[in-house]
């Protein structure tokens, strides 16, 4: 089943650090149908998120523009309906464009794009998440808290498994219609599913599948009074400045957290089934990646929030047999660099000049072999800030700069768990370094440079605390009264499902069955 242009599937997944694939070196987690997946696909093995919290995170993923191009603060920040999407471009350019799942939109506009959206979020659509810089002493009571590691473990039901569950049918069912479908539009579903992100609950089968089975510890630990000071906000946010968090409640929420990663690659398995029995596989470019990784614990932190390697990698692979060729990419690229690559994919590499600058740069030449850039621009403006986190990551570097704390620097190939900060020449406690640092001096000069020259950091932090109150003022204000909420609400029409008397019995029966029966001619 060949389309003029091919069919795009977005496998898209929350919270999952890539450090536990075996696609990418982890040998215990069990995800073959990840793995079949990776062993035709084009791999990025240094693949990053722009902004390591979900909302911001999906928002730049969908508009290839970073964080304070369109206001993309934190978790109850509005994307702008003008805001031009991957969603939008693909439906200029002849594309059914369908959302199942999570995409952490706020405000009115549910949609930015998307056809159909076939599922409601499972997070609220309004201001209520907004942070407050101007009082970091005050924990915010929406945020999560060491209860998603201190009651972790097997379950029968929790919310995310009602709402994955959900979305993967939905999405199954949705391409069965597709395929008994007159349209003959190609078309971009996105399947995004909210596990492997906390609460670490997964169900009794599938932690069962780590009984008896070695999990990795942390492999950096670090006291409070050694960690760097935005980590230690965010032990304040996530109260685990308050709540001790024991070797034994680690290793249970990380059986969990590994347990739920096989669910989702059980859901994968059965989204690219269905992707096979309607006859799109052979014709259709699978995207599978996340928005942000997870401590799970390394350095003493958990979730994400912060620019070190296991919460701001994520996954990042295309899989497209007929079109591009299983190889191994080492380049940083990122979420930004998504939209400007499904757009090359629509056009098959010859993609018309956009509308409007944007961020992020294809990924076609990594694609097609032939090399393409390595870097990576990150900002943080969430909860646990108290101004703006900026990083430049290229070739081996990564730069970590906040105007209220120390710099950070680290070369990633000779310290790849980050506990030696050449910008201050400091290192965990406990860690050893057998070789020399190398030369960095004139590298942090350009990075500080470099920092001064691409961003107003005074400029944005004004923005983001100007927001942020006029969030707040709407939230408390929308709050009185008679509520209108913003909440996604699917629409289903009973009329034109199954058998209904308006619509012929053989029509309705040839245009459900599918593959459609050929009778023999009399």
């Amino acid at each position: 089943m060949r389309s003029r242009q091919p069919h795009i599937l977005i496998l898209m997944v929350d919270q999952l650090t890539p450090g536990v694939l075996p696609a990418y070196g982890n040998p215990v987690c069990k995800t073959p149908h990840i793995d079949a997946l990776a062993a035709q696909s084009t791999v990025f093995e240094s693949a990053y998120c722009n902004s390591p919290l979900c909302a911001p995170s999906r928002y730049v993923f969908m508009s290839g523009k970073l964080p304070s191009a369109i206001g993309a603060f934190d978790n109850a920040a509005e994307l702008p309906s003008e805001v031009l999407t991957f969603g939008h471009h693909l439906r200029h350019a002849g594309y059914r464009t369908i959302l199942s799942g999570k995409m952490h939109f706020c405000g009115a506009d549910q949609l930015h794009g998307f056809e159909e959206r076939l599922t409601t979020d499972i997070y609220p659509a309004d201001f209520g998440w907004t942070p407050d810089w101007r009082h970091p002493e005050h924990r915010p009571s929406w945020y999560h808290n060491m209860g998603s590691v201190l009651d972790s473990g097997p379950c029968v039901r929790t919310n995310q498994l009602d709402f994955d569950d959900e979305v993967v049918y939905q999405a199954r069912q949705k391409l069965y219609d597709l395929a008994r479908d007159k349209d003959e539009r190609p078309f971009c579903l996105v399947v995004s599913l909210t596990h492997p992100h906390d609460p670490y609950a997964i169900s009794q089968r599938h932690w069962d599948l780590y009984e008896g089975v070695d999990i990795p510890e942390p492999t950096v630990q670090m006291a409070p009074e050694h960690q760097d000071p935005h980590a230690r906000r965010l032990m304040h946010v996530m109260e685990l400045d308050r709540t001790p968090v024991t070797l034994a409640d680690t290793q249970r929420a990380r059986r969990a957290y590994y347990g739920s990663v096989s669910y989702v690659d059980e859901q994968i398995g059965l989204l690219r089934q269905t992707l096979a029995e309607t006859g799109f596989a052979d014709d259709t470019v699978t995207v599978f990646l996340g928005d942000h990784g997870d401590m799970l614990g390394e350095r003493g932190l958990w979730y994400k929030m912060n620019y070190f390697e296991p919460a701001t990698r994520i996954p990042l692979m295309v899989h497209a047999p007929g079109r591009f060729a299983a190889q191994r990419v080492g380049a940083s690229v990122s979420l930004v660099d998504i939209l400007p690559t499904l757009v090359d994919i629509a056009h098959e590499g010859d993609a018309p000049t956009p509308p409007e600058p944007i961020d992020g740069r294809s990924l076609w030449p990594h694609l097609m072999g032939q090399g393409g850039h390595d870097e990576v621009i990150g900002e943080y403006l969430g909860e646990g800030a108290i101004a703006p986190l900026v990083m430049l990551r290229r070739g081996p570097w990564k730069f970590v700069h906040s105007p209220v704390d120390p710099d950070q620097l680290y070369h990633l190939p000779t310290d790849p768990h980050e506990t030696r900060n050449l910008a201050t020449d400091s290192v965990v406690p406990g860690q050893t370094h057998t070789s020399a640092p190398p030369p960095h001096t004139e590298v942090l000069v350009a990075f500080r440079a470099e920092v001064a020259a691409r961003w107003d950091l005074p400029a944005l932090e004004a923005r983001v605390l100007a927001s942020q109150r006029r969030r707040q003022f709407l939230a408390e204000a929308q709050s009185q009264g008679r509520v209108s909420h913003w909440d996604h609400q699917p629409p289903r029409d009973a009329s034109q499902q199954y058998m209904r008397n308006h619509i012929d019995l053989d029509d309705l029966e040839a245009r459900a069955r599918f593959p459609a029966v050929k009778r023999p001619t009399p």
